[in-house]
């Protein structure tokens, strides 16, 4: 079930995301995560080189991620990305990894803006930050 303003990226298990068993491999759901934030990024009109183009990037500052059931080989996913928390800089996801409606791994990611020339700290650039207002709009974000 999908949340309103929330994105949803299709991804299959291949043998490649998992172990010896044919479980997925417990990073692999923060691959499958970082895929669905930038498509989600690649929905209000950037993509990850433009980024630079532009001196800033995003990074990842931490991750809670709790697992709750494996997924295995084949499986047909759903990988979720709700925007959490816009602040002036960083920017906090809801992300979730379905299969069908069971809920396998859920997760809180912390993602920081920097300058793609030193990483240090920097804001969001405004034009962004403002697709990220309308793109989430009615959902009660906080900064």
């Amino acid at each position: 079930k999908q949340q309103s303003g929330e994105f949803t990226l299709p991804v299959r298990v291949y043998i490649e995301d998992t172990d010896a068993g044919g479980i997925v491999y417990y990073v692999n759901y923060l691959k499958f995560m970082e895929r669905a934030r930038t498509e989600y990024l690649r929905t209000l009109g950037y993509q990850h080189y433009a980024l630079a183009d532009e001196n800033f990037q995003f990074v990842v500052h931490s991750a809670n991620v709790q697992y709750r059931q494996p997924a295995r080989i084949d499986d047909a996913l759903r990988v979720t990305a709700g925007l959490k928390t816009l602040g002036k800089a960083t920017l906090l996801f809801d992300q979730r990894v379905l299969r069908g409606d069971t809920l396998l791994c859920q997760a809180e990611i912390k993602v920081a803006c920097v300058t793609a020339d030193t990483l240090k700290p920097t804001g969001i650039p405004a034009a962004l930050y403002n697709k990220f207002i309308a793109a989430s709009e009615g959902e009660g974000l906080n900064g």
